[in-house]
């Protein structure tokens, strides 16, 4: 079980006096080891029987066992999954754990997210590249950024709760030795007790005192041989509550005297607020204020709220206001304005070389070269659970009721908007009504607190429209590509040359997150295409960052999940100019690739013969340390794509809980067919057409095909799931369609006609 706590931040403050100062500094602190993430700052909620054996496990009288969650969960099932690293190392069932919020700390920030953003090729063995990925995971543990995102949740937590449970195991062990008067290598642990062959005996919670008591003994880590829980199909902890409606998600929270609040934003990018007429607003019964409310470097607008005794009444009397705007110079912005923008940064720009192999596309080779562009449209995340954020303050400390991707920015937000430090806020996350990138970003927090300052003391629960969500979104940014390939012998690739241009979300992200300025590289913009793993030896990819009024931000698989679509469309492209099978054509550019192939062949065998009319397209595609492939069938039906069955093979490498991977694939090609055969942001005089999923519409379940889930057994590292099965699904489509009808598609999303 769950159970969302209030949790305390505490500032921290990082200087660097002076270059000289800075470079001495960084040079030493890089020989340094990482600071340990077992032991944090800030004492850990709990009940008062609860004894905190280190900074993730606290051990009750009672025997159950709690286990920080510094991981937010919205649906991908990391509350299930992390719970059981702990518990598989402290030898205790699942049905003695309960999960509970971690606190804001630094030993629960993320380290993988930082090395993960960093632009190497990941084939990259150099020295640079290992010096990079150090020296960032340090760099991200100083910071402590707690985040979920990125499929880095098992990633990032896989050693530090691994050995939180192992210690604490570890503790209590040395603890009952120490009352027993026996060696520590004659005890044994198994279901939440610790044993002795005399017959000696006891449970967890009756040593955890004494545990805590004593110096952190040594310990090891189970080897996957003795595994008992991790591998294993395990029921989520998080169904039951969400099947029978007792999960507490951000808008079922109900504090005391709670009053609620609807935001109307400004329709245009950029727009601002010249006034607005509160008189009639004002005199309806139940509303309690109309605020005014300026636009935030967390990327909210200028907006009018409306509070008022219930959010019926607040967003009703939202339309009794007629603001009027300043609309300024994206008034007559459009998508075909921004498309056209688009294609002059990749014809004209000037990109950043992510991967370059041997000599590139050969002047001489040009006039036998295939070239192909493609693009793929803004998209809105459009999470199932509105936007929201409940706020009350009260005796000089901020009380924050939130579902967040991103607890510790949330709390830096919050903090900065109501002028106080962030020791002075106090943040319980809730259950996530999906987030897929959208909640790691804090504008409805800054909103949401400027408007508990307008009512002191009393708590604002802040919800915005579906309307409000489409509209003032942070996009997946449109792209363009355009793919240069040339042919040598044996039906292979002698040489790509790709250029794409997009806006760049991570760094628009960390500039409304902390202010830092929007430049440099984004690893995130050109993902997808320069870290592919075909063996070609001629190959230089690079990306033009194209800035647009629109904002943009992390959308599930990021630049995964339009770049799959281009890269892999292509080389079944180049497979159909050699006159070559699709999966042949890619076999032979994998034989070093030995994962990539399993995956692949195994994904091709279960798909199996093709029913009459039907036709299988194949794409593979590697990301978040996991390789994906998937084979769609597919038929046209009234001249509309139909999409009846997908087979998807993954190597994730060292596997958890295998339902959740199959959970996970389900859901991310639900989530990649939504986009690819519906999804398509259209912006008109600055503003976003769509209002709703009668016109923004999402996948149907009649619409869903059968999913066919082949997990390949692996011992490498764990991968991340969450993503990983966005990314192959609309190229699968796409190739099965130009087997069909011998139309290629090469822009998202996919529409036969118009």
């Amino acid at each position: 079980m769950f159970e969302p706590v209030s949790s305390s931040s505490h500032r921290r403050h990082f200087l660097l006096g002076g270059a000289a100062m800075a470079g001495a500094l960084l040079v030493g602190w890089g020989f340094l080891p990482p600071r340990q993430r077992l032991e944090g700052d800030t004492p850990l909620p709990g009940r008062e029987t609860d004894v905190a054996l280190n900074g993730w496990v606290m051990v009750g009288k009672d025997n159950l066992v709690s286990v920080m969650l510094a991981k937010n969960e919205m649906g991908q099932g990391v509350m299930t999954a992390l719970a059981m690293l702990v518990a598989e190392e402290m030898d205790v069932p699942l049905s003695m754990v309960r999960v509970l919020a971690a606190p804001i700390d630094k030993i629960y920030g993320d380290t993988t997210l930082l090395a993960d953003g960093l632009p190497f090729h990941p084939e990259d063995q150099s020295a640079m590249r290992h010096l990079g990925h150090w020296l960032s995971r340090k760099l991200a543990r100083e910071i402590g950024v707690i985040a979920t995102g990125g499929s880095s949740s098992v990633r990032d937590s896989w050693l530090p709760m691994r050995e939180a449970g192992a210690e604490a195991r570890a503790r209590l062990i040395s603890a009952a030795a120490t009352r027993w008067g026996v060696p520590v290598s004659e005890c044994e642990t198994s279901n939440g007790k610790v044993k002795h062959a005399r017959g000696l005996v006891a449970p967890y919670g009756d040593l955890a005192a004494e545990a805590a008591e004593m110096a952190s003994p040594g310990f090891q880590l189970k080897p996957a041989a003795s595994f008992r829980l991790i591998g294993k199909d395990i029921p989520r902890f998080d169904v039951p509550a969400k099947s029978d409606g007792t999960a507490r998600f951000g808008m079922d929270i109900r504090p005391k005297g709670l009053v609620y609040a609807a935001v109307m934003m400004c329709p245009v990018f950029g727009g601002k607020l010249i006034s607005v007429d509160t008189r009639q607003a004002n005199e309806q019964p139940g509303v309690l204020r109309v605020v005014k409310l300026a636009g935030d470097r967390s990327g909210a607008p200028d907006a009018v709220a409306v509070i008022a005794g219930s959010w019926w009444t607040a967003q009703s009397t939202l339309a009794l206001l007629t603001p009027e705007w300043d609309e300024g110079q994206q008034a007559s912005l459009s998508t075909e304005s921004l498309m056209e923008q688009l294609s002059h940064s990749l014809t004209h720009g000037s990109g950043t070389t992510l991967h370059s192999v041997g000599d590139g596309v050969d002047q001489d080779d040009l006039p036998q070269a295939l070239q192909s562009e493609y693009s793929a449209p803004y998209l809105p995340h459009l999470p199932m659970e509105p936007l929201n954020c409940t706020a009350q303050l009260i005796d000089g400390r901020l009380r924050l009721w939130l579902p967040t991707q991103a607890p510790s920015i949330a709390v830096s937000t919050a903090a900065r908007v109501a002028d106080i430090s962030q020791d002075q806020v106090d943040l319980q996350t809730t259950l996530i009504g999906s987030g897929f990138g959208r909640r790691l970003e804090t504008d409805m927090v800054a909103q949401a607190v400027a408007l508990a300052k307008e009512m002191p003391g009393v708590p604002v629960q802040l919800v915005w429209r579906r309307e409000d969500d489409i509209a003032h979104d942070f996009y997946r940014p449109a792209s363009v590509a355009r793919l240069t390939g040339v042919l040598g012998t044996e039906h292979k690739i002698k040489s790509l040359h790709i250029k794409s241009a997009s806006a760049a979300p991570i760094q628009q992200l960390l500039h409304r997150a902390f202010g830092l300025p929007v430049a440099g590289p984004d690893k995130t913009a050109a993902e997808g295409l320069f870290d592919h793993p075909y063996e070609i030896p001629n190959q230089q990819i690079e990306h033009v960052i194209a800035e647009a009024p629109v904002p943009v931000g992390p959308w599930r698989s990021v630049g995964h999940s339009h770049h799959a679509f281009f890269k892999e469309s292509f080389i079944d492209e180049m497979a159909h100019a050699a006159g070559a099978d699709p999966v042949q054509f890619r076999r032979d550019l994998l034989s070093a690739h030995s994962r990539h192939l399993a995956v692949l062949n195994k994904a091709v065998a279960r798909a199996g013969k093709i029913p009459g009319g039907r036709a299988h397209g194949v794409a593979l595609h590697d990301c978040y340390g996991s390789i994906v492939a998937q084979v769609a069938e597919v038929g046209i039906e009234d001249g509309r794509v139909r999409v009846h069955k997908v087979v998807c093979a993954i190597d994730c490498g060292l596997v958890v809980n295998p339902d959740i991977v199959r959970q996970q694939m389900e859901s991310g090609i639900a989530f990649g067919l939504s986009a690819a055969l519906h999804g398509d942001l259209k912006i008109a005089q600055g503003r976003v057409k769509q209002k709703n999923f009668h016109d923004a519409p999402i996948l149907r379940i009649d619409e869903m095909p059968d999913i066919d889930v082949i997990i390949i057994d692996s011992e490498a590292s764990p991968g991340g799931v969450g993503e990983a099965g966005t990314p192959p699904i609309a190229p699968a489509v796409a190739n099965a369609v130009f087997k069909l009808t011998g139309k290629r598609l090469r822009s998202l999303p996919l529409r036969l006609t118009g």
